[in-house]
């Protein structure tokens, strides 16, 4: 009992105010999810994102003044994009048309828009709020754009995924972005304070928790508003429950949060920026940062694959000649996480990180490939010169392919001064060595072979 006495017990108090969510939940569904019934009506409970809607910021000014156009809510889950766009709609005189990118089609736009000119010819204007836009196609898009640009809806679009991507150019145009960042631990905390002591969420049971607790399931959230109520709700039906009320425990909350929530989308944007974190912190020699990146991808669920084939590409784009050791790590590293797979593979992996991290670095190697694929898209049509021809046949030989052809090893230094590039590329250089590890014995060998070629070229003269 000594643990239920430490805890802070959230029942209806004569502090307990009556909270704007109440009358949402009372015109809902009394089941509904505790993250759907604890949802705000009003600016003022709307938690976090004071950048956009705090006193004096360009949304808040917009809704206030009833000046509402259409927009692209972009933030990660559960940070509130579709509560705000009810909020707006709550706050301006207009209609509110929930339009699921996942359960509806295009079809269905005819019915809405002659849905919405009908109350506009009413005088009532109808905000189009469209729920992960960024599932409808470049093509699927499209159909917005003539009733955005007459005006006939407002069109609110939220997505987790980046618009510069993911959303028609022509729509995006006609749209401000704004962006939503996940929210604050302190605000959570608030967030579940406020579900267990509102009537509309837990606030008519008596729910035995600890602050340290509420803590903890804040922190897992990672700025997951909807992630912390949904546990909380869990913790509190998984909880054994007594004539007191009901007491959650650290092994309960502990089971509920088995596995920590992180902000990492295997084929959304957050894919891409923590390979993207992970690559440039492996360029930049540092092995602390490229171990945590790759940590959070491997913990996250990702293929391990995935980062083992990048850090391929890395001991040569960003390694190269500079340590070619680098590049038979990473196969190696590669082979070992597809015998192993996850965890065994996780250490192998990290292996391959600290030692590209800790490499001499050398990009002259995509350089030259860049350099010579530059050149090689501008001549294709130049022929391959007739002295590297191989003469297959008489007809060939009588065409003269092969005729000049030295072959290396009859010659001293097992080379000559023979021209291999197209006639106009004769003296292209495309590989340029650094002075990192092992490419400045390169830069000298290539050096060696540069003066050997040009004695070639100077005794030739003579004769």
């Amino acid at each position: 009992m000594k643990r239920m006495r430490q805890a802070t017990l959230f029942d209806m108090t004569d502090e307990s105010r009556e909270s704007p969510v109440q009358e949402s939940a009372r015109d809902g569904n009394a089941n509904a999810p505790l993250a759907d019934r604890m949802r705000p009506v009003t600016l003022e409970d709307y938690m976090g994102q004071e950048a956009l809607v705090g006193e004096g910021h360009a949304l808040r000014q917009m809704i206030e003044s009833d000046a509402v156009t259409s927009m692209i809510l972009w933030g990660p889950p559960g940070v509130g994009k579709t509560t705000l766009a009810r909020i707006i709609a709550h706050g301006t005189k207009s209609r509110f048309v929930n339009f699921s990118a996942v359960n509806t089609g295009v079809k269905d736009i005819r019915l809405i828009m002659k849905e919405a000119q009908e109350a506009r010819d009413a005088g009532i204007p109808t905000i189009l709020f469209v729920d992960e836009i960024h599932r409808f196609n470049k093509s699927q898009q499209d159909a917005f754009l003539p009733y955005v640009e007459s005006g006939l809806i407002t069109l609110i679009g939220a997505t987790t995924e980046n618009p510069s991507f993911e959303l028609n150019s022509a729509l995006l145009s006609r749209c401000r972005v704004f962006t939503l960042e996940g929210l604050k631990k302190e605000d959570l905390k608030k967030l579940l304070e406020r579900a267990l002591k509102d009537p509309a969420g837990l606030g008519t049971m008596q729910v035995h928790i600890t602050p340290e607790q509420i803590d903890k399931i804040a922190g897992y959230a990672h700025g997951d508003a909807r992630f912390c109520l949904n546990t909380l709700e869990m913790a509190v039906k998984s909880s054994p429950q007594d004539m007191e009320g009901v007491h959650i425990t650290d092994e309960i909350l502990s089971q509920t949060l088995s596995r920590k929530s992180m902000m990492y989308d295997k084929d959304g944007e957050e894919h891409y920026n923590v390979i993207s974190a992970f690559h440039k912190s492996v360029r930049n020699s540092d092995p602390d940062a490229a171990l945590y990146w790759l940590a959070r991808m491997l913990e996250a669920g990702e293929n391990p694959l995935y980062p083992a084939r990048r850090m391929i590409r890395m001991a040569s784009e960003d390694i190269g000649m500079a340590d070619s050791r680098a590049m038979q790590i990473a196969i190696a590293a590669y082979q070992a996480a597809s015998y192993l797979g996850m965890p065994e593979c996780n250490v192998h992996l990290a292996h391959c990180a600290v030692y590209l991290s800790l490499a001499p670095k050398s990009n002259e190697m995509e350089n030259a490939y860049f350099a010579a694929r530059d050149d090689a898209r501008a001549t294709l049509d130049q022929p391959v010169p007739l002295h590297l021809r191989n003469a297959e046949t008489r007809l060939m030989k009588d065409l003269g392919y092969g005729d000049g052809y030295e072959y290396s090893h009859n010659y001293p230094h097992r080379m000559t001064d023979m021209v291999c590039l197209p006639e106009g590329l004769k003296n292209r250089t495309y590989y340029h060595p650094s002075d990192q590890g092992s490419e400045a014995a390169v830069r000298r060998r290539i050096a060696q072979i540069h003066a050997i070629k040009q004695e070639y070229a100077r005794s030739r003269r003579k004769k």
